[in-house]
């Protein structure tokens, strides 16, 4: 690996360290909001009463399966296999330390996090702290984001080269997030502020990920 090479990776690893600082610091106020009942709070309410639309049978069902593209078990699953063919692809156990770090990550801060807050699910219409409740942050939006985040990280970093030259996938990540969260205000599942918290701190740590990856050098990585 090149000088340039090594530079061009240390001033990715800086900015990507500095893009996860003021993700962390988005999550730490959404969760100011949450613990002060400040606007954050009355527009989640303002939302929950809205009018939702009802949806059942086959519509009900189509809904479920947009909301489970961030469940937990089916998000680290597809990431955790992928990053294995990719690393078995390249001969490097890269691909799949950067997903287990990823999921473990995830389930420590977020799961932490839940449970020291405890609030409960809008589908309750009671909103209350430190009541055993798992709703903040949303799993399901810090998954989408983290998981599918990464996976289009890693497809993007193994196939810069002819005739792909980095394919760019952050588009379709950004509507899978953005279909989590919409479904899952309309199937009443998170508070909105859950959803916000939730994506603020799958990016920060998906960018964070990313830091590393541009920290430790890789003969083996293409880019």
């Amino acid at each position: 690996m090149t000088t340039e090479q090594l530079a061009r990776r240390r001033q990715e690893m800086f900015h990507a360290l500095r893009v996860s600082g003021l993700l962390f610091l988005g999550f730490a106020f959404i969760t100011q909001q949450v613990l002060t009942r400040g606007w954050l709070y009355e527009l989640d309410h303002y939302i929950l009463n809205l009018k939702n639309p009802q949806f059942e049978g086959f519509a009900g069902h189509i809904l479920i399966a947009l909301d489970d593209l961030g469940l937990r078990w089916l998000t680290a699953t597809i990431l955790l296999i992928s990053s294995a063919i990719i690393g078995w692809r390249f001969k490097s156990f890269r691909p799949f330390n950067l997903s287990l770090l990823a999921v473990l990550s995830l389930n420590l801060v977020v799961g932490a996090t839940k449970l020291i807050i405890g609030r409960t699910k809008p589908r309750l219409y009671i909103d209350v702290l430190q009541a055993g409740g798992m709703s903040y942050p949303s799993g399901h939006a810090s998954n989408a984001l983290l998981s599918w985040g990464l996976l289009a990280y890693l497809i993007y970093r193994y196939t810069n080269r002819a005739p792909f030259q980095g394919l760019k996938l952050y588009p379709i990540v950004g509507l899978i997030t953005a279909t989590v969260v919409v479904v899952s205000l309309i199937r009443n599942t998170h508070w909105f502020s859950d959803l916000l918290g939730g994506v603020f701190i799958g990016g920060a740590l998906l960018v964070a990920i990313i830091a590393v990856d541009r920290f430790v050098p890789s003969e083996k990585q293409p880019s």
